[in-house]
């Protein structure tokens, strides 16, 4: 299992580094003049030719692009990815508090996420059919088919402006996370628990379920090992829930104000403060990375045949 793990870590590094590659070069082939977005990021009046070659040298713009590349990569291996073009700030004091942030609201609601596919998966793949099964499903496909902010609406309408027991923004409290982490929860638990089902109900029907039952093993213990079966197949998908709700937080972000990357990533689009826009695209795109490879070790541990593959 240790050379697995090895391999797999080894496997990463080169994904990483293209990863890093095309989120430097998508920022660079844009049509703008790198230095005259700095400079109307800072609210320069007047642009000449003159300051913006003056520019071009402060920021390094008038390297080559691989030099400019290596330099940049190797700050970003030391969380250094430069200043903001609009405050003027190092990007990692932007970016750092707004990313703990959002990694706390993806944290708390993937385990919300994964306790509810799973319960709703084994009670809808064990009541298949039944009025259960058909209510569950029809709910949950009518509020996954509802966009966020419109669940958003509909949850701080009810719960801040008429029951009053619950914040519209913020992240004070530990009340604070309830409404966000609802939108969130019910948007991914709705798409999530369909696929525990499918496995679920593919693993009732093998062969070695049959026999269990017949060789008189009791029931809970029968459906354990339907449980451990089908989760070879959600893990993956649970593991790269995690980055995804991560980068798609903007819209719950922004309609609860909490200070997160969603958040911030919206500013920096509107202001073309390209620094953090870098920074917060390779963060998603570097979990992307982290959580497939630590799926495949989750997946490599649940079944040993998996190891002898790569």
């Amino acid at each position: 299992m240790r050379g697995y793990i090895w391999k797999r870590l080894l496997l990463a590094i080169p994904l990483l580094i293209v990863t890093s590659f095309l989120t430097f070069a998508f920022i660079n082939l844009s049509p703008l003049e790198p230095a005259e977005v700095v400079l109307h990021a800072q609210g320069v009046p007047t642009i000449t030719e003159e300051l913006i070659a003056q520019t071009r040298a402060e920021f390094g713009f008038d390297k080559p692009f691989v030099v400019r590349y290596g330099e940049w990569l190797l700050s970003c291996l030391q969380l250094n990815f430069g200043d903001s073009y609009v405050t003027g700030k190092p990007v990692w004091e932007m970016v750092g508090p707004a990313f703990l942030n959002t990694l706390k609201l993806t944290l708390v609601s993937s385990v919300f996420i994964i306790v509810a596919s799973i319960g709703l998966g084994m009670l809808c793949a064990m009541q298949e059919g039944r009025s259960a099964d058909k209510s569950v499903r029809g709910i949950s496909f009518f509020l996954t088919a509802m966009p966020s902010y419109l669940l958003a609406a509909m949850l701080i309408w009810l719960f801040s402006v008429k029951l009053g027991i619950l914040p519209t923004s913020g992240m004070d409290a530990a009340s604070s996370y309830v409404l966000p982490v609802g939108v969130i929860t019910i948007n991914y638990a709705g798409i999530y628990f369909r696929i525990v089902r499918s496995s679920v109900l593919s693993n009732l029907n093998e062969d070695y379920v049959v026999y269990g039952r017949a060789s008189g093993l009791p029931e809970a213990r029968v459906i354990s090992h339907v449980l451990r079966n089908s989760l070879q197949v959600a893990v993956s998908v649970f593991c790269m829930a995690f980055p995804i709700i991560m980068g798609s937080t903007v819209v719950v972000e922004y309609v609860f104000a909490w200070p997160g990357m969603g958040s911030l990533s919206v500013r920096s689009i509107l202001g073309r403060d390209f620094p953090v826009i870098q920074a917060y695209v390779l963060l998603v795109a570097a979990a992307f990375v982290l959580f497939n490879t630590l799926s495949d070790m989750i997946n490599a541990a649940m079944n040993p045949r998996l190891r002898r593959e790569l």
